[in-house]
């Protein structure tokens, strides 16, 4: 796995993290520090996990990445409630 690769993956993360109140119309209930670090883990996890398992190209696996992060974020924001 290449370094920029993990770069990425931690990049759009944190974007994910970052728009998460907006793309779920509230605030998670760690706040937006917790939305970043939720949207970094699930990126990793979905692009190092998958993708690499999987042997995709890199496109495939930001995206992954992508639904990884939001899909965490979903998760995280269902089983923690405020």
């Amino acid at each position: 796995m290449p370094v920029y690769a993990l770069l990425v993956w931690v990049v759009i993360g944190a974007v994910v993290g970052w728009l998460a109140p907006r793309i779920f119309k509230k605030a998670g209930p760690f706040g937006l520090v917790g939305d970043l670090i939720t949207g970094v883990v699930g990126a990793l996890i979905a692009g190092y996990g998958l993708a690499s398992l999987f042997a995709m190209s890199a496109i495939v696996s930001y995206l992954v990445a992508l639904v990884g992060a939001l899909l965490l974020l979903w998760i995280v924001r269902k089983v923690v409630k405020r």
